[in-house]
Parts: C-alpha cells; structure tokens; sequence
C-alpha cells in the first residue's frame, strides 16, 4: 500500500514562518502540495468541488491539479451539496478516496444526512467491515462582511458527530501534513480552515509527510495559565502570551490540530501544570468546543485549577453582515487578554 511508507511526525519548528528553516510556502501552496503528492501516489485519490479546476479556485489551493492530473481526477461540481456529497460518500465506500472541496462551511447543512447519518455511521452499523475515506474540506468566509448565511463558524456542530474527525490547522506545516493524515485515513475527516491562515508562510519540508490526527502541539511553554486555540485563533493566542510575557505572566498555548479526536492528554497535563485554562474559539458559545474542553478540564483536572475555567467564544447570535459588525461579533487576541486577566485574579 502507498500510504504505508508515509512518514509520521508532530515536530514542527518552533516558530512557523522563520525563513532559515530553508524552504517556506504559502498556506495555498501547502495544500496543494499534499493534494498532488497524494494524487501522484495513490490512483484511488481525486479531488472535486467548486472551483477547484480554476487556476484562482480555492485561494490557489488547487492552481495547476487539473492541468497535471487531468479532467478524470480533478472536476469541477455544480451547485448540489447534498447530491454531491452522496456521491463522494458512494465513491469512498466503493473503494476511492474522494476529496470534496465544499467552500464554505455554511452549505455543509445541506449535506448532513449523508455526512452524519451515512458517512459518519457506516464503519459502526457494518461492524468495521465497511470504511468510508473520505475528506471535506471547507473554509470559513469570515472577512468579506457576507453576513448569517456565509461567515458561520460551524465546528462546534460537526464536533457532535460521532465517527466524524475533525481537523482545524493553524500552520502551512499542518496544512500539509494534516490533508495527507486525512487523505490516508480509513475515516470520514471535515477539515475545516480559515481564510485568514492563507495569509500566511511557513516552513514545509518536501517530502510527503503526515501529521497524525489527534495529537495537539504546544505552540508555546508557560507556567502560569494555559490558552487553548485552534486555526487562526492561535496567532491570536501568541500574540496574547506575548503581551503576557512583558508583564512577567507566562502563557502556555495549545493548538489541539484536531478536535476529534482531541487529545486529552496534551490539554490536561498543560492544565495540571498552569492551574488556569482560557479556551478560545469562534464559534458559538453555548454548547461549543470551549464549553466540552473546559467541562474536561473540570472533569478530570479539578484539583489542580486555582480558577474556574473560561470561554471565550462567539455570541449565541447569526454572524452579522458588513466588516464592521462582523469584526465585533468575532472574538480575537483582545478578548483572549481579557480572559486571561480574569482567570490570573481569582486565587
């Protein structure tokens, strides 16, 4: 099997974007890098969705596929989420490993039968006889003002659904090396990006390497409260602890990678040795990925918290259209200091 001689590793350099590392790429070109080492690898693998045999299609994730790989593997799709999508699941079940290009998160509604109910269920109803490798990649359109229907951050939904991962990446390392683990993977995989992170450069070796699903990276060490982030939300974070920094509070920062599976582990030492937890995250508050991580830390971590755990999330609220209420709606490096405060007060 190709994907066996793999390579699997969670190091990464400390710092993304230090160019005497040697060899920096953007975040589009990370990915589209792993799309054509893994398409050039594996007969099996192809790529559809819309935009993605258009050279400015996908951000550029995509720039070039076409061309190289040829119509049979890298298709356009129209508009038909929920059709399209059952037929990449029918696809996965047959034998291929689709990789389904869906734009924006917020049309992933339209396919949650087949995501949640076929995709996410098969491997359990047919006792593992039956495998399903597919992955959906979406990116959230928060930035243009699009408003409720096309900025949502949609992770905390998805997050519910047994038998589905979930991968959030926050570097062109992990771009890369987080597509290839979930183009590898026997399992449904949603990756859910940012347009922000395709602003970035980063360090991103060469060789076809896997980043493995549900391992989390320390983005920094610290003592004294640790700030879990995903995606973009980890710049913030960063930025954040180094505000801290000059005020002699150490910050340590979490980036799960994957929030399912989460890796519990990572999250809970770090908490057991700072004593104070801040999660971050975008999406709605009640209910979300920062209410589960910090129910965990409660959970399993109570002894050892000198404060109660904090979120800090989105509004229970629609995104609101135009930049300026769309700015406000969404949280950032400010409300992660605020956070922050708080929890360093309380003894």
């Amino acid at each position: 099997m190709p994907w066996s001689k793999i390579t699997e590793t969670s190091l990464e350099p400390a710092s993304d974007g230090d160019d005497a590392r040697g060899r920096i790429l953007s975040y589009p070109e990370a990915i589209r890098e792993a799309l054509a080492q893994s398409l050039a690898i594996d007969p099996a693998v192809f790529v559809m969705g819309q935009g993605v045999d258009d050279p400015s299609g996908m951000f550029g994730a995509t720039r070039g596929l076409h061309e190289t790989f040829g119509a049979d593997r890298v298709f356009d799709t129209p508009l038909a989420e929920t059709a399209l999508t059952g037929v990449a699941v029918g696809a996965a079940l047959g034998g291929m490993r689709p990789v389904y290009f869906h734009n924006r998160p917020d049309f992933l509604y339209l396919a949650m039968d087949q995501l949640a109910n076929h995709a996410a269920k098969w491997h359990y109803m047919f006792g593992g006889a039956a495998c399903v490798p597919l992955v959906l990649w979406a990116c959230t359109g928060r930035g243009w003002g699009s408003g409720a229907q096309h900025s949502q951050a949609v992770q905390g939904l998805f997050f519910q659904i047994p038998g589905l991962k979930l991968v959030m990446p926050s570097t062109c390392y992990d771009a890369k090396g987080l597509l290839i683990a979930a183009i590898k993977d026997d399992n449904p995989v949603l990756i859910l990006d940012h347009r922000f992170n395709f602003r970035n450069r980063g360090y991103v070796p060469e060789e076809m390497y896997a980043v493995p699903l549900g391992r989390a990276a320390v983005r920094r060490e610290g003592r004294d409260v640790t700030v879990v982030a995903a995606s973009h939300l980890v710049m913030d974070a960063l930025r954040a602890a180094e505000e801290f920094a000059a005020q002699g509070v150490s910050v340590e920062v979490v980036d799960p990678r994957t929030l399912r599976p989460l890796d519990e582990e990572t999250i809970l030492n770090s908490v057991a040795k700072t004593g104070r937890l801040v999660v971050a995250d975008t999406g709605w508050r009640s209910g979300g990925v920062a209410a589960e991580i910090c129910a965990l830390a409660a959970e399993r971590c109570f002894d050892a918290l000198k404060a109660p755990p904090r979120r800090v999330a989105g509004p229970d609220l629609p995104t609101p259209a135009g930049c300026t209420l769309e700015e406000a709606y969404y949280i950032g490096k400010n409300e992660i200091v605020a956070a922050v405060r708080g929890v360093l007060k309380q003894k």
